[in-house]
């Protein structure tokens, strides 16, 4: 009897595919543990899927830890203290329902539509979950959201020299002799690109080259580690282009065929030389003349360009410099050859009845996610002269933690005449700011799809248990918000699996039911199209060393700072300056156990991250009387920030890191790193600067 009793105890764990919808480029096909068809066990890399090959990080591995955390939300709530205080009471969904329809029409019949702004990111990349929020604010002409924060100083940069947002099959870093990982922490951000460069280095003896601004976890695996200053990548760049030229390791043969001005640009780049690079990197002579020499002379080099572009107010023209030098060098022509940076071109997805794009009215402003707090601050310019913003809707995201000058995005969601809606997981510093929070589902518990950034396949994550308590989908509220306000759309009437059926099929890319029986479709190009090889993106088909950044198919909103861009590629210096009273850079670097805001409640992040850190170079640090583990105030004209101090060799002097989005309470006076991070609109179409602060440090007590 004892052992039939143990036997009908045994957990029954099945394994079924799925993916990661977190915000990062390897978008990783999943195997997961699904224990008594309720729980969620180990998630393990799906060895089917040829790039995720098995492997993923460590912080989704223990994803049970954020299904099962005891603090998700599991209710509606509606505020009764201060925004902020953390006071509110439980009510049903149809008491939240009305209450939000009630209040946003208020405020069209008051404001006019434009001031109810619905804001939403990258915290699901499912294209359902993520983008059917746009479906509710078209058909009501609502403000338009311009989701800035994170490719707009990365993806311009490339389609400058490609005409078109792809490149080389990123699985051909394995078949490389050289792969160039610039930009990007591969480890701790997206770790399926040292899967293959290793892979590269174990059967071809490949060498690995990581470019980036300090000794982080990529860098340890690197065969030559170049840190630089931040925002120097371009003179990186033309010094190496220079050098190809100089030497004779330029391909004049591609160049001629392929490229629209070779001759205009090895004149350009005759006075940048490695000297004149050397003094704006802080990388020596010599460790550009051997970086050069390596790609020069191994043509299968593979240049992995990353989202740290991104971070730096002359991100755009540093990404075209540098993804011109396998252009200069005819790397595209060769197999494990050539630069990548997002292959988003390729999958063509049309999904009119999940976004609405059918009924978009592109007069309706557009309003720029990087500067919501000067948007709720009354802002006129951020605002477009339009009304101010009365009522909100955030999924996705979380701003009072990761949006950038948080004094003012805290001073704006302060606003009592702001009515906020937030659909949460957790209960989020934004969610604390909120008037009705909505408990949310998790990528397990609903249906949904997915292309990857940094691969080649469309993928498909079904539900796989039943959320907790009265938790609701993205799809679930948008759709029940709608019908309290007049949304008419075809879109609203369908279920999820009915958008993903429809997106395929109007994409050529099958049917759901297709797509169930392999779970994930590879749709990458063939070799000559994935190169480039019968031409680039532009109509004369050719690579532009000539950026024409007011005809690069990007799709945002065009700055006025354009006109000032760099031409050919070059060291752009507008990046803000150290000075006598500001004589540190600071960057906030991602950490390896968080994602964005993401994972910071889980506990084995939280106690592998330890505290909120900066990183400084010993030599900074005597000067300042600086010791390990003391705490330290950084501060600029945004405002100060108090953390603890690590004595770090691994970056240049004058520069200063701070790894991972904690938490705003997690510092000693409630001010989060973002506090110094600058909300402005940098060409050519906005973005976030957040590796480029001016900051001063001192030791307190």
């Amino acid at each position: 009897m004892t052992m039939n009793a143990s036997a009908k105890m045994e957990p029954k764990i099945e394994r079924r595919p799925s993916v990661c919808p977190h915000d990062c480029p390897s978008a990783c096909a999943l195997d997961v543990e699904v224990i008594d068809g309720q729980r969620i066990g180990r998630i393990h890399g799906a060895k089917d899927q040829s790039y995720t090959a098995g492997v993923i990080c460590a912080k989704v591995a223990r994803y049970a830890e954020r299904v099962h955390h005891p603090e998700r939300l599991l209710h509606p709530l509606k505020r009764i203290g201060a925004k902020g205080e953390g006071r509110f009471q439980r009510i049903t969904w149809d008491e939240a329902l009305d209450e939000i329809g009630r209040r946003f029409n208020q405020a069209e019949q008051t404001f006019g539509p434009e001031s109810i702004w619905l804001n939403y990111y990258a915290g699901t990349m499912g294209k359902v979950m993520k983008d059917g929020i746009n479906r509710l604010a078209h058909a009501k002409k609502y403000s338009r959201h311009n989701g800035t924060i994170c490719v707009n100083l990365a993806w311009p940069g490339f389609l400058a020299g490609t005409g078109f947002l792809a490149g080389p099959d990123p699985r051909e870093m394995a078949k490389s002799d050289c792969v160039v990982i610039w930009g990007t922490n591969a480890v701790s951000t997206q770790v399926n690109v040292m899967t293959h460069a290793l892979r590269a280095r174990k059967e071809r003896k490949a060498k690995i080259v990581v470019i980036d601004i300090y000794q982080n976890d990529t860098m340890k695996q690197a065969d030559m580690a170049l840190c630089l200053r931040p925002g120097s990548d371009g003179a990186l760049a033309c010094a190496v282009m220079h050098i190809l030229f100089r030497d004779g390791l330029a391909d004049r043969a591609y160049l001629d065929k392929y490229t629209d001005a070779p001759a205009e640009l090895e004149a350009h780049l005759a006075t940048r030389g490695p000297d004149w690079a050397s003094a704006i990197t802080g990388l020596s002579v010599d460790e550009i003349e051997a970086f050069a020499k390596l790609v020069g002379t191994t043509k299968k080099t593979y240049f992995r360009l990353g989202y740290g572009f991104s971070r730096q107010r002359n991100g755009a023209s540093n990404m075209h410099a540098a993804a011109s030098i396998a252009a200069v060098a005819g790397s595209w022509q060769y197999e494990g050859g050539g630069a990548f940076h997002n292959n988003g071109g390729i999958y063509r997805l049309k999904l009119p009845l999940v976004t609405g794009a059918d009924v978009m009215d592109p007069s309706t402003r557009w309003l720029d996610q990087s500067r919501v707090g000067a948007i709720l601050c009354g802002d006129e310019d951020a605002l477009k002269d339009g009304p101010p913003v009365k009522a909100m809707l955030i999924q996705n995201t979380n701003p009072v933690s990761v949006a950038p000058d948080q004094t003012r995005v805290k001073q704006g969601f302060a606003r009592e005449d702001l009515f906020l809606v937030v659909h949460e997981q957790f209960m989020t510093e934004t969610a604390l700011m909120a008037d009705i929070v909505l408990p949310a589902t998790m990528f397990l518990e609903h249906d949904d799809i997915y292309t990857g950034g940094g691969h080649q396949y469309i993928e498909l994550a079904q539900k796989l248990v039943d959320p907790p308590g009265e938790c609701r989908t993205n799809h679930d509220v948008i759709c029940a918000i709608a019908a309290r306000v007049g949304a008419e759309h075809p879109g609203f009437a369908m279920t999820p699996r009915e958008h993903i059926d429809a997106g395929l099929r109007s994409s050529g890319w099958g049917s759901l039911e297709e797509l169930e029986k392999i779970n994930w479709r590879d749709v990458q190009t063939d070799f000559e199209t994935a190169h480039f090889l019968n031409g680039f993106g532009w109509p004369d088909r050719k690579y532009h060393f000539k950026a024409d950044w007011s005809r690069v198919p990007f799709g945002g909103e065009l700055s006025e700072e354009w006109r000032r861009m760099p031409v050919l590629p070059d060291h752009w210096d507008v990046n803000e300056k150290t000075d006598a009273a500001h004589p540190f850079k600071l960057a906030t670097s991602p950490s390896r156990s968080f994602l964005n805001s993401s994972f910071n409640e889980t506990p084995s992040s939280l106690a592998r991250e330890g505290r909120p850190t900066v990183l400084i170079h010993p030599e900074d640090a005597a000067a300042l009387t600086i010791v390990e583990g003391d705490k330290v105030v950084l501060g600029n004209v945004r405002g100060e920030v108090r953390l603890h101090a690590r004595i770090f060799p691994g970056l240049q002097r004058g520069v200063l890191i701070s790894e991972g989005i904690w938490p705003n309470h997690a510092f000693e006076d409630g001010k989060g790193i973002n506090t110094l991070t600058r909300a402005e609109t940098p060409a050519p179409f906005g973005g976030a600067a957040f590796h480029d602060n001016h900051v001063w440090i001192r030791r307190t007590n």
